[in-house]
């Protein structure tokens, strides 16, 4: 089963976004269908077969007068992102932070979306370390929860919530942070077609271009086997986290239906040629993966792929490419 999804504007002023997604499965009907975005760097479902267009700011048919790229703003239609600590200890320690109103109170009403009333993600600046993390909200607005940030160095977090005030939209926002210590800053992984993953591999298969919508196919097995029973997480099959290298403007995806496996596909296209980093969550036997891979857009004949960690931990939340966290 295939069923399109529209994502919002992945950069102002761009005329393309990535697209839409979509999740492939077989005889698996939907899997808490998410609502339709409404804010800059969020993708979320629509109705199999529903076109790009809703009429709203921020999708790819009004790239041109759409807000700012997601998460490149620590500030955006009145609500701010105030990070507690913004040099955290390197290692595990506790990230803590509030979404301050224009009045500058902390915002405690947050409507659900997927499960959650906030999704917060920390990468590293250079992208070799990714974070998709859950904090928990105190009754004064305050977030709080406990990362592992293996290295020293510039990272970013991105706060993705929808206000819950009648008409709001949903909002990302973004504000930098750092690790304190000699750092030195990884080489980008190399493209190739396959990440592996605490035992399983997920191909990625397609090509990616700027300007031209084209399929990604996602594949995931595990010992040679297709997996064919992944696991709803968040109320989906499979999210997908791209960050563009440079500004790290940010774009989250959720598949509206389909599965459970072994495939999962993403119809997208590049706002521009560059380097984009891409961070597939998948969970199987009751563990959430991520599976990380490194895409090229606009470079004649080079093929789609990526690579993850070499050797991945046995605690998810310690994982280079990709951690799951519950303060």
């Amino acid at each position: 089963m295939n069923t399109g999804v529209k994502i919002t504007a992945f950069a102002a002023a761009l005329a393309a976004t990535f697209g839409t997604a979509y999740g492939v499965g077989k005889g698996v009907g939907p899997v808490d269908e998410p609502k339709k975005a409404e804010h800059a760097g969020h993708a979320e479902a629509a109705p199999k077969g529903e076109g790009a267009a809703d009429g709203h700011a921020g999708h790819a048919e009004g790239a041109a007068n759409a807000p700012a790229a997601g998460g490149l703003q620590v500030s955006e239609g009145g609500y701010t992102l105030a990070l507690d600590t913004p040099t955290p200890a390197r290692g595990k320690s506790t990230l803590r932070f509030s979404i301050k109103d224009a009045a500058g109170k902390k915002v405690t009403a947050f409507t659900t979306e997927h499960g959650k009333e906030l999704h917060f993600i920390v990468a590293s600046r250079d992208l070799t370390v990714f974070r998709h993390l859950h904090p928990v909200k105190a009754a004064d607005g305050t977030w709080s929860v406990a990362a592992d940030l293996p290295a020293a160095g510039a990272y970013k977090a991105f706060a993705d919530f929808k206000p819950a005030v009648k008409g709001a939209k949903g909002v990302t926002l973004g504000v930098d942070l750092s690790v304190p210590g000699a750092y030195a800053p990884k080489p980008m992984p190399p493209v190739a077609p396959t990440a592996d993953v605490d035992g399983y591999q997920v191909r990625l298969g397609g090509t990616l271009n700027p300007g031209k919508a084209g399929e990604l196919r996602l594949t995931v097995t595990k010992a040679g086997k297709p997996v064919t029973d992944l696991e709803p997480y968040l109320g989906a099959y499979g999210h997908l986290v791209a960050l563009r290298d440079g500004d790290l403007a940010y774009l989250h995806v959720h598949p509206n239906e389909g599965g459970p496996g072994p495939d999962v596909s993403f119809t997208a296209t590049a706002p521009s040629s560059g380097t984009y980093r891409l961070f597939l969550d998948f969970q199987h036997e009751g563990k959430v993966r991520t599976a990380a891979f490194t895409v090229r857009a606009g470079a004649a004949g080079a093929p789609t792929g990526g690579q993850a960690p070499a050797t991945a931990p046995a605690d998810e939340a310690s994982h280079d490419a990709g951690g799951h966290s519950h303060g």
